[in-house]
Parts: structure tokens; C-alpha cells; sequence
């Protein structure tokens, strides 16, 4: 699929770590990460770390990752890449991106850390909600790592009636790169596009995302490109358990008409109309085998319009209501991640990150 009129910024640098994967049968449970290694620029000593080692074991087999022992200069850790393998998993088999490569947010910030288990019926996946693309601020708001966790189910069915998202303020999907997926509106800041087209108001960067005031980030609309780590193919999956399809050229059209101004109430300016071609409300499709996909489309609702499944509750973080936009918090490119309320400065220590298989007997 090509984005029109632009693309994303191009990755720099190399984050690599080692990582693990499994295939697991009907029975067996696979735990995975597929996450860069944990990095921080900093010129604090107290922050510096000695070199530490950590093992990724599959089995009898076992590889091992050292950090790169950091300086007094301004340094960003990494470890030797030993494996590349990515994770599939989920409805329709979507495969999790190795992320061990990936840039980064920028100088200053944590690198992606995702971790994804998969079951016979369920998939958890865990998440840092940091990009793998450099940082382009389009809210007042900064950028710092989260604490994600999302649980949904392997085996999705469509329920009797679909579940409307029009008042859902938070997350509605993940993708598969650990990022969560809102709804086409904002929040009631500012004022003057309250519960707007955050699309239509330009106001997200060139993947489809921005910060909340939590300095969170997330997406209101995908762009299956590989500067935002992102491929045609399941793109992600909503909370009820069914895939996110990528669309390439648009193959598939939104059934919704812009029938008002979106700037404000965008729920409101969009009607469903359906027609040739066109996906249904919810911005997705039965296929000829009884499953069901949701599709990306170029115009609203953008990802999906309401769940033809049943949504499966989420906690913590992942169930946070979207906050409005806010003014901007103390978060920049310093030597440490600072907390919004304080605005005291959190030592992070770069580490590696421990990868497990397990398998139930």
C-alpha cells in the first residue's frame, strides 16, 4: 500500500538483541520477545551500568547477548544480534515483527520492548508503547515508555450484534509491533475540535500516530509501510480477536460519507451508507469460510467502525480512557525518561532482555 504525498522518516542506526521464538502446537504456550534491547543516551554516570549478560533459551539450545559497556560520552546500549526469527501467533496466523533492528524513537529514548505469548486459545501481548520510527512531536505532549498488557482471544466469533465504539475513549486494537489502536476521534481538547477527526485535523504524524497526555502513543489510523515497521499483511488485531488487514491500493472502501465537519463531533459528520465495494459498518468483511476481518481504509473511520465480536476487557494501562491532549509534560530528549507529575528524572539502566519458551505437557 503507498501512502499518499509522504512517507515516514528513515530509520537510523541499528538496535539489535537477541531473540527467541517457538511454534507451538494445540496444546503448548510460547512466550517470545521480539523487542530491541532497552536503551537510554545518557551523560549521567549514576545512570551508567557495567556490562551485564542475559541468556534467550529454547530447549537445550541457549544464546546469550552482552551489553556494550558504556562511556561517560552520551551512548546508546546494544547487543549482538544472534537471532532474527519474528513470532506468528493469533487469528489467522499474524506474524510480530522482529524489532531488534529498529532505531528508535530517537536519542534519549527507550528502544521498542514487546513480548508476545501465544496459547492454544489465547495471545498476551506485553508492551513498552515505544516506536521503532524517530519521534515527530504533533501534540503539546512528550514521549516516555508504558506499561501495556493485552489479552484477547486465538478464536474469535462474530457476535449476534456488533458493539458500537462511538463512545470509547482509549484503546479498541494493538498492533502487531506493540502499539495500541484508538478510535477515529479525540478527546475534548482542545476545545475547538473536541471529539474531532484527529485525520481530518492533521494532527498525527506521518504513521498515523501522536502522544496523548499521558505521553503515550498511538495510532487513529495505520499505514502498512515498512518505516513504521509495518507490512501488508495483518497489521494488528482488535479487542475482540479478530485481525486488522492491511489494504493494498485501497482495494476495499469505507461504506461512510463525509456528511458534515468533521473538525469537531466526527462521529457526527460521518454516515454509513455502504455501497460497491464497501466494507460494513465496522470497516470490515466476512470471509468465504465464516472468519472475519477488519480492513484499513483510506477514509473514516480508518480502522474499525464498532467490533462484530465481543471486545475482551483489558487492564491497567491498557484500559486507561484517552486523556485529553493536554498541556505539554516535562518529557524530552535528557539523559533519563522524566515522569509527568514529578518532573523528577527516572535513571533508566540499559539491559538486555530475557526471552523464555515454555511448553505445557
Amino acid at each position: 500500500m503507498q501512502k499518499p504525498l509522504f512517507s515516514c522518516l528513515a530509520l537510523l542506526g541499528l538496535g539489535l538483541l537477541s531473540a527467541c521464538s517457538a511454534t507451538s502446537g494445540a496444546d503448548s504456550t510460547s512466550e517470545s520477545d521480539v523487542s530491541a534491547p532497552s536503551s537510554v543516551a545518557s551523560t549521567d554516570p549514576e545512570t551508567l551500568s557495567t556490562p551485564t549478560t542475559t541468556g534467550a533459551t529454547t530447549g537445550s539450545s541457549k544464546s546469550t547477548a552482552t551489553t556494550a559497556k558504556p562511556s561517560a560520552s552520551p551512548t546508546t546500549s546494544t547487543a549482538p544480534n544472534k537471532s532474527t526469527t519474528s513470532v506468528t501467533c493469533g487469528a489467522d496466523n499474524a506474524v510480530f515483527p522482529n524489532l531488534t533492528q529498529v532505531a528508535g524513537a530517537g536519542s534519549g529514548y527507550e528502544l521498542p520492548k514487546v513480548a508476545v505469548t501465544c496459547g492454544s486459545d489465547t495471545l498476551k501481548m506485553t508492551s513498552n508503547g515505544m516506536i521503532s520510527y524517530a519521534f515527530v512531536s504533533k501534540t503539546p505532549n512528550g514521549l516516555k515508555s508504558q506499561n501495556f498488557s493485552w489479552t484477547i482471544t486465538t478464536k474469535p466469533k462474530i457476535a449476534a450484534q456488533q458493539t458500537s465504539i462511538k463512545t470509547t475513549m482509549g484503546t479498541i486494537a494493538f498492533t502487531v509491533t506493540g502499539i495500541p489502536v484508538y478510535g477515529p476521534m479525540e478527546g475534548p481538547v482542545p476545545t475547538q475540535e473536541a471529539f474531532g477527526d484527529p485525520v481530518f485535523n492533521n494532527i498525527l504524524d506521518t504513521c498515523g500516530g501522536h502522544t496523548g497526555y499521558n505521553a503515550d502513543y498511538h495510532y487513529h489510523t495505520i499505514y502498512s509501510v515498512s518505516d513504521c515497521s509495518l507490512q501488508e499483511t495483518i497489521v494488528g488485531y482488535a479487542l475482540d480477536g479478530f485481525p486488522i488487514y492491511s489494504n493494498p491500493s485501497y482495494k476495499w472502501k469505507s461504506g461512510y460519507e463525509k456528511t458534515g465537519n468533521p473538525k469537531t463531533n466526527s462521529w457526527d459528520a460521518y454516515t454509513y451508507k455502504g455501497g460497491t465495494s464497501t466494507l460494513d459498518e465496522c470497516n470490515g468483511q466476512k470471509q468465504s469460510d465464516g472468519s472475519y476481518r477488519y480492513y484499513v481504509t483510506q477514509s473514516f473511520p480508518y480502522v474499525i467502525g464498532c467490533y462484530t465480536g465481543t471486545a475482551q476487557a483489558q487492564s491497567g494501562a491498557a484500559a486507561q480512557a484517552m486523556p485529553p491532549m493536554g498541556p505539554p509534560g516535562p518529557v524530552g530528549k535528557s539523559s533519563a525518561i522524566r515522569d509527568l507529575s514529578t518532573g523528577v528524572a527516572q535513571s533508566v539502566t540499559p539491559t538486555t532482555i530475557l526471552c523464555i519458551i515454555k511448553e505445557d505437557i
